[in-house]
């Protein structure tokens, strides 16, 4: 029996105790027991858009299978739903279902439907604007996608304000017939009740053009970095939505379930740059997750044309929760580069030294990461690459003014705890450095970066973090130096050859202190990837 990949009860109670839930996070909503979710009915102060009594109201019903929340359910409220039928996953519902909401909803003025353009969803119950399904006679034409939002907002606050049937009609079908959208995959999802993928993608593919149902896109590719990503979506949208320079439009990027926000607002930003470039207004925008597909790693770009009534109506209040507190406004992209004085020395003879430690960790970054993967959060390998992935080599200049740099870049350019400890690791190395730039001064740098550590936070040798490797790597070097013996190489070698038996011992140990301490005995086993990196700043096998 495979492990699920979902919470889950039995398969069968699934969809009714998560709709359950669903409904009693939501106190708009009510299950009736006839098959939709109802608007409860309750007095509510008059905004800009309804007058105090406008009479009965045009009510605006819609409704598909479930797996795509917070559509529809997420979007009940006064100035958008009034009542949603949920099907099964991915299946539309009934026409019994859909029958008796329409009868409930119905308050004299008339029931507008907002259909997805799915087979099921006609038949039993349309929004058709997914240039991946072309139109045409033959077969069904655009599936119906993530517009469907923007169509029940502006429905909604239409009847809201009191427009009748036929005006409400008109403006909701105008935002679909002039609304495009594609959708691309990294990731398939999974079916919560069986834990079977929507479909098969082996890893460092993309699907291009898939459906909202988990259906396999039009063409299979390798993935791209994102810039290319939406170049080909929003070439297909706008080509197909006769787009021209100076209009104006309404973005929509929408997440798939399974996609970091950091990575729908990396989309939202190159979607942003490449519209500006060809001279085209954002009106208004929204992003994240509104339409999904389970846990799709993906997204959808989708474009409507933008009028002063579809901005008005969009704009207007609404008390469904899922829909954004805030639109943006004539949004303007830029990315936030940092701007810090990190510089490293540009002159000066060749750091052979500092240069290689610098190499080892580019060169090992990924590394890092799995390491600190396996038994911390996984970030410590993309802090490392955050702070030195970067720089130029070789390095060049003294010792002290080389370990400034590298502290002042650690502490702006990595930040969380690595960025701390390694910035005031070499904060000392370099203090130590500026006064004697010696074998012993750079004893002395170890042991006093050591004592900073362990005042910084609260770690001791034994705790399951670099101090396990940095500590003896300060005791041997302080013995050579002692002993007068040499040299630098001299040092270095003893200091490499006691970090690296001290990051040993950080494999068996359950880490007390830094990241692996969160996850106590699943920290064993591993060597800690802090002090990995304190052995490449003395040396390498």
């Amino acid at each position: 029996m495979s492990t699920p990949r979902s919470f889950r009860n039995s398969p069968a109670d699934f969809l009714p105790e998560a709709l359950g839930g669903l409904v009693a996070a939501h106190p708009q909503a009510r299950w009736d027991e006839r098959g939709f979710v109802a608007l409860v009915d309750r007095p509510a102060a008059p905004g800009p858009e309804a007058p105090a009594d406008p009479g009965p109201r045009v009510a605006v019903v819609s409704g598909g299978g479930s797996g795509h929340e917070p559509l529809h359910a997420g979007f009940l409220g006064e100035g958008m739903l009034s009542a949603v039928c949920p099907g099964l996953v991915f299946t539309s519902p009934n026409a019994v279902q859909i029958t008796e909401a329409t009868r409930w909803a119905d308050r004299g003025a008339g029931v507008l439907h907002v259909v997805k353009n799915y087979t099921g969803d006609v038949m039993n119950f349309r929004v058709a604007e997914d240039v991946a399904t072309a139109p045409g006679d033959e077969g069904p034409g655009r599936r119906g996608t993530a517009a469907t939002l923007l169509v029940e907002k502006v429905a909604g606050a239409a009847a809201w304000r009191g427009d009748d049937l036929d005006a409400v009609a008109d403006v909701a079908q105008w935002v679909a017939d002039n609304s495009r959208s594609m959708a691309v995959a990294l990731a398939p999802g999974h079916l919560p009740a069986s834990g079977a993928r929507t479909f098969d993608l082996e890893e460092g593919q993309m699907e291009v053009g898939v459906g909202i149902h988990g259906e396999r896109g039009v063409v299979r590719d390798q993935a791209a970095p994102a810039s290319e990503i939406v170049d080909r979506l929003l070439a297909e949208v706008a080509e197909d939505l006769r787009l021209g320079a100076g209009e104006e439009v309404i973005l929509l990027v929408n997440g798939l379930g399974g996609t970091s926000l950091l990575e729908l607002h990396l989309l939202f930003g190159q979607a942003l740059a490449w519209l500006e470039g060809r001279g085209v207004t954002v009106r208004r925008s929204l992003v994240g997750n509104f339409v999904t597909l389970l846990t799709m790693a993906g997204a959808s770009l989708t474009l409507t044309r933008a009028t002063e009534e579809v901005v008005r109506l969009l704009d207007a209040p609404t008390t469904a929760p899922a829909w954004p507190h805030a639109l943006g406004r004539r949004p303007r992209y830029a990315p936030a580069v940092l701007s810090a004085e990190d510089a490293l020395p540009a002159e000066g003879e060749e750091n052979a030294w500092l240069s290689a430690f610098v190499r080892r960790v580019q060169e090992g970054a990924g590394r890092l990461t799995e390491l600190d993967r396996l038994a911390g959060d996984g970030d410590f390998g993309a802090n490392m690459e955050a702070a030195l992935g970067d720089v130029r080599l070789p390095l060049r200049g003294p010792d002290a003014a080389v370990f400034a740099g590298l502290s002042r870049r650690f502490l702006v350019r990595s930040g969380g705890t690595s960025g701390a400890v390694l910035g005031t690791l070499f904060r000392e190395l370099a203090r130590a450095a500026e006064r004697d730039p010696s074998p012993s001064g750079l004893a002395r740098g170890l042991e006093r970066g050591c004592a900073a550590i362990r005042e910084l936070g609260g770690a001791r040798p034994g705790d399951g973090t670099l101090l396990d490797a940095l500590q003896p790597a300060a005791e041997a070097a302080a013995r050579v130096a002692e002993r007068g013996e040499d040299a630098e190489g001299g040092l270095l070698r003893e200091a490499y050859r006691a970090a690296v038996a001290g990051a040993e011992r950080t494999r068996e140990a359950v880490a007390r202190k830094g990241r692996a301490s969160y996850v106590g005995e699943a920290s064993r086993g591993v060597i800690d990837p802090g002090a990995v990196l304190v052995t490449w700043l003395f040396g390498e096998e």
